[in-house]
């Protein structure tokens, strides 16, 4: 009889680069022979972030007694001791480390003690220097586990330092996986049956920097559709709007099968704000980037990361981050009450009373709520092409869900009529 498969269970948190990294864990540790382990790959973007981390960490040792815990992502690499000191956690792993199989293979020979006696302290904790990592490599996957896009990670790190971020120090410098490797990549995916991809990275329009050229998102994009005109839908996540280079442009113009949906890292709409923030644009710059981008796509829709209550911020630089809302025509809002970070710039600066940035964070969510309103409003009574991610849910090109009428196959692609919305989500015939 043939050994059972490892039990390995990934629960993640945050951006879409750690839901690709998920899926990589969970290969590399269940090929390591570890079992009857919980894998937490945590984020640090908020302090609530990272306290829901916690939270989550002690209930899945109360449901699941016997199970190992081991703690990873950019909250246990820039607080590695935050989690070391947890009874619950069994291991932590740093950022790079955690993408290395021998990384998993140390895991198991670590863990291997047996609960009866615990870990060492001394080896509780593998976080290496993360800035000291100069090199991204790519790392296959065949497809993500009930997933019907696939997520392909193209660069990693960040060679800026806004204020309140703490991100490039889970995260390190900015560095880029070679075009070839990406494209070869996207193929096998699309050979695996995935219909669309997504780019993603850290700072993902700072790619190319260190490869040999420098090549842009641009270009990247462009290799893609042109060597794998089997992909029928390509997006990017999160993006700076100053650093959409022109070749990224003319793919946003030119190419139907980029979809129709930017997500920017917006973060403010007042100008000494963004300042403050030590952002590389102002409100204007966001403005015209909107109405550039529109003028080559029409149908262009946007979403983006906006913070409520940064130090400093009055109620009338408050008003001017509710007011880019509609200047930039913004449809889908990530909105975060601001939280400081300690260690970051932003975390030392005068800080705005909590309830009022509970308050505005509200009134910034309430102001995308109607513009999402507004934007089902004009989709009703029109046909849109649908990727279905669940039997009953699909996304729109500009990644508005739609509830079907009826069980469709995840992964599907159909022709949609919607009839009505419910203020979240459209409804489609």
């Amino acid at each position: 009889m043939s050994a059972a498969r490892p039990s390995v269970e990934v629960v993640t948190f945050g951006c879409r680069l750690n839901t690709s990294e998920s899926e990589v864990m969970q290969r590399l540790a269940a090929e390591s022979g570890l079992s009857d382990a919980i894998v937490v790959n945590t984020c640090a973007v908020t302090g609530e972030a990272t306290r829901q981390a916690r939270q989550a960490i002690r209930r899945l040792k109360r449901e699941n007694p016997a199970a190992r815990i081991i703690v990873t992502g950019c909250a246990a690499q820039t607080e590695p001791e935050v989690f070391a000191e947890m009874a619950e956690v069994d291991r932590v792993i740093g950022n790079d480390e955690k993408m290395k199989a021998e990384a998993w293979g140390e895991t198991r020979r670590v863990l291997a003690q047996g609960p009866d006696f615990g870990v060492a302290a001394s080896e509780k904790v593998a976080v290496n220097d993360i800035m000291a990592v100069r090199e991204q490599a790519l790392h296959l996957v065949d497809g993500l586990t009930g997933r019907s896009r696939a997520f392909v990670q193209v660069q990693n790190g960040c060679d800026h330092r806004c204020t309140f971020c703490i991100i490039p120090f889970g995260r390190g410098n900015s560095r880029s996986v070679p075009m070839g490797e990406v494209v070869a990549q996207v193929r096998k995916l699309v050979e695996n049956g995935y219909r669309e991809v997504v780019l993603t990275g850290v700072d993902i329009t700072s790619y190319g920097q260190g490869l040999p050229g420098e090549p842009k998102l641009g270009a990247l994009c462009k290799a893609i559709l042109r060597h794998v005109p089997e992909l029928e839908r390509l997006r990017i996540s999160s993006i700076d709007s100053v650093e959409a280079d022109p070749d990224l442009m003319a793919v946003i113009a030119g190419e139907e099968r980029f979809m129709p949906h930017l997500h920017l890292s917006l973060q403010a709409g007042d100008d000494m704000v963004l300042k403050r923030m030590k952002r590389r644009h102002l409100r204007d710059d966001a403005i015209r980037f909107c109405d550039e981008v529109r003028r080559l796509r029409p149908d262009m829709v946007f979403g983006a990361d906006i913070i409520a209550g940064f130090p400093t911020e009055t109620e009338d630089m408050f008003a001017r981050s509710l007011a880019i809302v509609d200047e930039c025509g913004l449809t889908h809002l990530h909105v975060f009450p601001f939280s400081p970070r300690p260690g970051t710039p932003a975390a030392r600066m005068p800080q705005v009373a909590r309830d009022v940035v509970k308050e505005r964070a509200k009134r910034l969510r309430a102001k995308g709520e109607a513009a999402l309103a507004t934007h089902l409003d004009g989709m009703v009574g029109r046909a849109f092409s649908v990727l279905a991610e669940t039997d009953r849910i699909a996304r729109t090109g500009h990644f508005t869900p739609v509830r079907l009428a009826g069980d469709v196959a995840p992964g599907s692609i159909l022709t949609v009529t919607v009839t009505g919305h419910d203020g979240r989500e459209a409804l489609a015939a």
